[in-house]
């Protein structure tokens, strides 16, 4: 007895692992974005039978990273295992072994027998006609038949003709009806396919047990790497005088094989995929190698992209920050680890790897503004909006449309990842601010004094406001610096500047009243030895 009902047990066993799969389709509820990677919530439903069961879910995303996939299911199931796949056969696709499927395919054969008979019949009787309508035209001619064996012979062919026309005209007919037919039985083997919801290619094969039959809702989270978001800004400024209008905005992009439709989206700064593995330092051995090359320049200025370095600017207005009704929908939640945007608006993100805009907050900066230039790099002034204690508005690293006097004058980039207590931001270029740096020829030259060369450097720094208001600039220049004890250089005259002599930097604080022209003059002197040459002089 105990061997009898232990093969019933495998017997139910192979029955319930054979049964058909259960088919049910996930769908999205919500989306976390990282900068290279997205993890997606999902809800999913099916009525499944006591004991073991098979569920394929559908409408997951066209690759998966396996050991992040977790489902929760009611108590009442256990989940014995999960595995991901793209090529797991359709509950739409054609079972080969049914015997209704057999029967189908078995008369589509013998109509498409029947079919090629009758195009056999068809040509046959079409070349007969030919033959008749060739012999009748040879009739025709001076043969020597009589008047009666001519009747004959037309009779004969216009019976005959007939005929055959008729009976091309049924094969014609009854090929029509065979037609329809294979139309009916292949419409048989589709199967409601045109009913198949187009999802994505990415399923999920679930193996569950349960003891009581039941409807039961799952929910499935995993993480794809086809998602991304890169964090942008539009900075807005009326004049000198206003506040900096902020708008943090968001570039999303996802090919995932799924279209999120009203999805809620949480937008953070983490990396799941990032190596959290702590540094180990090794020993650190010198040795010899080749010079590198590197990019000679001794231009300081890196405003242009937004990274002033070394500046203190005054500040002549301060702002408090006025949150606009965007804000209302965004919660910022600033982790020890990472920053992250919960939007409350759903969005229809759509999966064709363009960037879809998501606005997250709006703001106004509190800003002081100051102009500055470096001529030698750069013969324009450039504005530069001086923000304090950055920190609190959760900015991260990224590229700014600036929107300056309603007019859009180019990009900069915002990089909040500095030590510094401010953050100094370029709005763009001001024409209204002429600049020029010429060199005095006749306060500059080349001398020859025993073995040494000394040349001698002059230059006029001119700057003039053509504004309708006075304007505070930081002017910079610079002499060389030397770093060989036969080079020696002399600073001449330095327009009444800051020197740095360590750096070689000088700095003007520039107050120019409207229509105003200012002029400075630096000057050096450069002595080294006749034989060698300089080539970054």
């Amino acid at each position: 007895m105990k061997k009898i009902f232990s093969l019933l047990i495998v017997l139910v066993s192979a029955i319930t692992f054979a049964q058909k799969p259960i088919f049910t389709s996930a769908k999205i509820k919500s989306a976390t974005i990282y900068s290279n990677s997205a993890e997606l919530n999902h809800t999913a439903s099916a009525t499944i039978p006591s004991g073991t069961s098979e569920i394929v879910i559908k409408n997951v995303a066209d690759y998966v990273n396996e050991n992040t996939i977790q489902i929760g299911a009611p108590a009442s199931v256990t989940v014995l295992s999960v595995q991901f796949t793209r090529n797991f056969i359709s509950e739409y696709e054609i079972d080969e072994s049914n015997p209704m499927i057999k029967k189908v395919r078995d008369s589509i054969v013998l109509l498409q027998k029947e079919m090629g008979k009758i195009a056999n019949e068809k040509t046959s009787y079409s070349k007969t006609i030919d033959l008749l309508d060739k012999n009748q035209n040879v009739a025709g001619q001076d043969t020597g038949l009589s008047v009666a064996e001519l009747m004959k012979l037309v009779d004969y062919y216009s019976a005959k003709r007939n005929q055959l026309s008729n009976l091309v005209n049924a094969l014609y007919e009854k090929e029509t009806q065979l037609n329809e037919k294979l139309a009916k039985l292949n419409a048989k083997l589709e199967l409601n396919t045109q009913k198949e919801e187009k999802t994505s290619q990415g399923k999920l094969v679930l193996q569950v047990m349960t003891d009581v039959a039941s409807s039961i809702n799952l929910d499935i989270n995993y993480i794809t790497a086809n998602a991304s978001w890169s964090p942008f800004y539009d900075l807005r400024a009326e004049n000198v005088n206003a506040p900096i209008n902020l708008m943090y905005k968001a570039k999303v992009i996802q090919n995932t094989g799924i279209d999120w439709k009203k999805v809620k989206l949480t937008l953070s700064s983490g990396n799941p995929n990032q190596n959290n593995a702590a540094p180990i330092l090794q020993a650190w051995f010198l040795r010899y190698g080749y010079p590198q090359v590197y990019n000679n320049s001794n231009v300081p200025f890196n405003s242009i992209q937004g990274r002033v370095s070394g500046l203190e600017l005054k500040k002549d207005k301060a702002y408090a920050d006025d949150e606009s009704s965007i804000s209302n929908y965004t919660t910022i939640n600033e982790n020890q680890l990472n920053v992250s945007f919960d939007i409350d608006i759903p969005y229809d993100i759509l999966s064709n790897g363009k960037a879809h805009s998501v606005a997250l907050k709006d703001l106004k900066l509190p800003a002081t503004y100051k102009y500055y230039a470096v001529p030698k790099a750069e013969k324009e002034a450039f504005l530069l909006a001086e923000i304090s204690d950055y920190s609190k508005f959760n900015l991260l690293p990224g590229e700014a449309n600036i929107i300056f006097e309603g007019m859009y004058v180019g990009k900069t980039m915002i990089n909040p990842n500095q030590t510094s207590d401010t953050l100094n931001l370029s709005m763009g270029r001001d024409k209204k601010i002429a600049i020029k740096r010429e060199k005095i020829a006749d306060k500059s030259g080349t001398k020859f004094l025993s073995g040494y060369k000394e040349q001698t450097f002059t230059y006029d720094i001119t700057v003039k406001n053509n504004k309708k208001e006075a304007i505070e600039m930081l002017l910079k220049d610079q002499y060389p610096i030397s770093t060989d004890k036969e080079i020696t250089i002399e600073l001449l005259e330095n327009g009444k500047a800051k020197v740095n002599v360590e750096t070689g930097i000088l700095t003007w604080d520039v107050r120019l009243n409207a229509g105003e022209t200012k002029k400075f003059r630096i000057s050096y002197k450069v002595k080294y030895p006749k034989d060698k040459f300089i080539d970054n002089l």
